[in-house]
């Protein structure tokens, strides 16, 4: 874990307190850090997933697990 000093909005760090229900400002700090930092992952990956199924052909998806139930495949 590194040591830095930085400014915060005080207003700010006083509601996310409120919101953790205590702890310490360090406490505070690193949770949201950790909750920021895992709700862009999850966007990502929504992301990821939204332009996979542009992509995805039910037709076709279809047609070929008929293929594979009759064995032609």
């Amino acid at each position: 874990m590194s040591v830095t000093t930085i400014d915060l909005d005080d207003d700010a760090l006083e509601k996310a307190m409120r919101v953790a229900g205590g702890g310490t400002k360090k406490d505070v700090v690193n949770a949201a850090l950790r909750e920021y930092a895992e709700r862009h992952e999850r966007a990502a990956l929504v992301a990821r997933h939204f332009r996979a199924a542009q992509e995805w052909d039910y037709e076709g998806w279809q047609r070929r697990r008929a293929e594979e139930k009759r064995g032609d495949v």
